[in-house]
C-alpha cells in the first residue's frame, strides 16, 4: 500500500467516485445499468490479460503478466464498489455481510 494509504481511503473513493459520475451522468436507470455492466467489462479485462498470461493466443503469445492480472482484479474491486454505492448502499457494509458469511461456511 502506498504510504500515507489507509484502508478508509478505499470507501471514500468509491463515494467520491459515484458522486462525480451522479454529477456528470445522472442517476437515471440507464446509467445505473451502465455501472453495474461495467464490473462485466472490467471482469472481461480480467478475462483477457489471464488469457495473455496462459499465451493462449498462438498469434500473439504472452501478453501479459500475473501483476496484470491482479490489476485487472482490483479494477473489477472497486468498480463494483462504486456501482454499489451507486444503487444507494454502504459497499462497506455489503462486502461486510458477504466476508461474514464467507466466513460461516469454514467454521
Amino acid at each position: 500500500m502506498m504510504a500515507g494509504v489507509t484502508d478508509e481511503l478505499i470507501w471514500d473513493e468509491a463515494r467520491r467516485w459515484r458522486e462525480h459520475l451522479d454529477a456528470s451522468n445522472g442517476t437515471g436507470p440507464n446509467e445505473l445499468t451502465l455501472r453495474i455492466l461495467k464490473i462485466t467489462e472490467e471482469a472481461g479485462e480480467a478475462a483477457q490479460a489471464w488469457i495473455g498470461v496462459q499465451g493462449q493466443n498462438p498469434r500473439k503469445g504472452v501478453t501479459h503478466t500475473v501483476d496484470d492480472v491482479v490489476g485487472e482484479l482490483a479494477d473489477v474491486v472497486f468498480t463494483s464498489l462504486v456501482a454499489i454505492a451507486s444503487l444507494g448502499a454502504d459497499p462497506r457494509q455489503a462486502v461486510t455481510a458477504v466476508v461474514e458469511k464467507a466466513a460461516g461456511y469454514l467454521r
